[in-house]
């Protein structure tokens, strides 16, 4: 990851399928490859989207990234692509590990640390998804994502500030 981040390339569907194969490392079958089947994900107020949809989506998702989020804050456009990534739901087991692991992507690459979306988070997490499915509105992962980064940000001047 951090080796992507320094090399500042954009972000492929090559690459995204081969973060997918680190997180799926114990999984020969499906690693590394979008999904082929339709999938429903429980307690989800939507259904990802159909085999044949994955990729011109996930193609369509990138350069909406280099286009028409360019404008974003980082935050904004972090929040944004996850929302959008876990929505398509491009592989069969691992696409929360991969969404996260690629925002973590994104903040190296714009200078910001890596964030950790806590396990006790998950609530709050899964209800962000829900309201960006109601409303088309990402605030509510925004606002997840931005007290975060936040966070990282404090305990590191914490840390710097003993030193």
């Amino acid at each position: 990851m951090e080796q992507l981040a320094r090399e500042q390339r954009e972000l492929t569907l090559c690459e995204i399928c081969s973060i997918h194969s680190l997180v799926l490392a114990d999984r020969q079958e499906d690693r590394g490859r979008f999904r082929r089947v339709p999938v429903r994900i429980a307690g989800a107020l939507t259904t990802p989207v159909q085999p044949y949809q994955i990729e011109p989506m996930m193609s369509a998702l990138l350069a909406d990234m280099d286009s028409l989020y360019r404008h974003l804050h980082v935050v904004e456009k972090v929040a944004l692509f996850h929302l959008r990534f876990e929505a398509i739901h491009p592989f069969i087991d691992g696409n929360g590990r991969t969404g996260r692991l690629l925002m973590n992507l994104q903040f190296i690459k714009a200078g910001y640390p890596p964030i950790n979306v806590k396990f006790s988070d998950r609530r709050r997490y899964y209800e962000a998804f829900d309201d960006y499915a109601r409303s088309g509105s990402p605030d509510t992962m925004t606002t997840l994502i931005a007290e975060y980064l936040e966070h990282r940000l404090l305990s590191m001047t914490e840390v710097l500030n003993q030193i």
